[in-house]
């Protein structure tokens, strides 16, 4: 296969050109068109490296598309798929919680139906993108080593992230946020969340300091990555950086933020944040780290088609001073160096031919077409 006449988002520089792919892989990137006439016409379109996305909880929406509505898990992930292709994004993890999330059990019953299902779907060959499984890991809770115990050893575990969402911590340093936030989310009176707060204060103070050293140490013997989540402070960073995680995940400062990225981890930040233009939660904006050279990967998050528009917001911005193809590096080479795929990320002779060709329509950029492996999916 030959596409002609796109701009080549390389990783240091925008080529016009041509690209031939052969059994998958990237042959030749040049700077002029191929004259055979079986080439595809680009139209004067990006040619960018697939997407990779680290952080998605999208599947959830197709299982659980209503309160108390369970979706067969063939369809939820097919639907799933299509809507990440579609996006643009060829690399998936898909993130899955383990541990007491209080939310009507949902998220639980789903858990062992939705890894079944990317793991079943991905070995089938079935899928459009690649997926892969994040399995998102919350401290205060008794059962979150064993479950991870069980499911480490499954195909296509990529990343575990430590997340602890008890009162005082990370991103709920302050008391008040967690109380407004869990009040909110459950439904719960006064002296409900009285109770809901103490319970968790203890399960904090019992299970969370044991079992980030637990599940980081289970990471580094089976060269698995590892992510912080919501760190809020240079110490959180510190702590972070001796467990071994190589990923901020969402930290929620510019104190964490930098001092993450000065220890070596690769800072992500949710792309819905960039589009939005801040944080819903009023955390620390994406944007202010960009400008401040301390954004190193973006996650689509919640909302896929993000990933994308997120990029090219960076790379139009004048407050910071990324460049297309660094704004570009944060959906694609950066992350596949987080996860230590080297085989994709960037548009080079010998990479997976993992292809986006986007067009601008107004201002908006639209994906026209993707391919896998040099197979197009969309």
């Amino acid at each position: 296969m030959i596409i002609n006449n796109v701009k080549l988002v390389l990783e240091n520089e925008v080529v016009t050109g041509s690209i031939e792919v052969q059994d998958g892989v990237i042959r030749t990137v040049a700077d002029s068109d191929s004259r055979l006439p079986e080439a595809l016409d680009g139209n004067g379109g990006w040619l960018l490296p697939g997407l990779i996305e680290l952080h998605t909880d999208n599947l959830d929406k197709f299982f659980t598309p209503r309160p108390k509505v369970s979706w067969p898990a063939h369809s939820a992930m097919s639907s799933h798929d299509a809507l990440m292709v579609s996006s643009g994004i060829t690399t998936v993890l898909d993130a899955v919680a383990l541990g007491d999330v209080r939310d009507g059990g949902d998220r639980l019953d789903n858990l062992e139906k939705m890894i079944n299902a990317v793991i079943d779907s991905q070995q089938r060959g079935v899928n459009r993108a690649e997926h892969r499984l994040h399995l998102r890991c919350e401290l205060p809770h008794h059962s979150t080593l064993p479950l991870l115990q069980q499911l480490i050893e499954k195909r296509g575990v990529s990343l575990v992230s430590l997340m602890d969402h008890s009162p005082g911590q990370r991103q709920f340093v302050n008391p008040q946020k967690y109380r407004e936030y869990f009040q909110g989310k459950y439904h719960l009176s006064d002296e409900q969340m009285d109770t809901y707060e103490r319970e968790q204060l203890e399960n904090a103070e019992r299970w969370s300091q044991p079992n980030r050293h637990a599940i980081a140490e289970l990471c580094r013997s089976r060269g698995i990555a590892l992510a912080s989540h919501d760190d809020a402070t240079e110490a959180h960073a510190d702590e972070s950086h001796k467990l071994g995680s190589v990923i901020a995940e969402f930290p929620t400062t510019a104190e964490a933020a930098h001092a993450s990225h000065q220890r070596g981890l690769q800072v992500m930040m949710g792309a819905p944040n960039i589009v939005r233009g801040g944080s819903h939660s009023g955390n620390v904006a994406a944007h202010e780290l960009a400008s401040l050279g301390v954004l190193d990967i973006l996650s689509s998050d919640y909302y896929p088609a993000s990933l994308l528009d997120a990029a090219f917001s960076v790379a139009a911005c004048d407050s910071n001073a990324f460049t297309l193809p660094q704004a570009i590096s944060l959906v694609t080479r950066n992350p596949a160096k987080a996860l230590g795929l080297s085989d994709r990320g960037i548009l080079a002779e010998g990479k997976r031919a993992d292809l986006v060709l986007a067009q601008r329509h107004g201002e908006h950029v639209h994906v026209n077409h993707v391919w896998r492996e040099g197979i197009r999916v969309f």
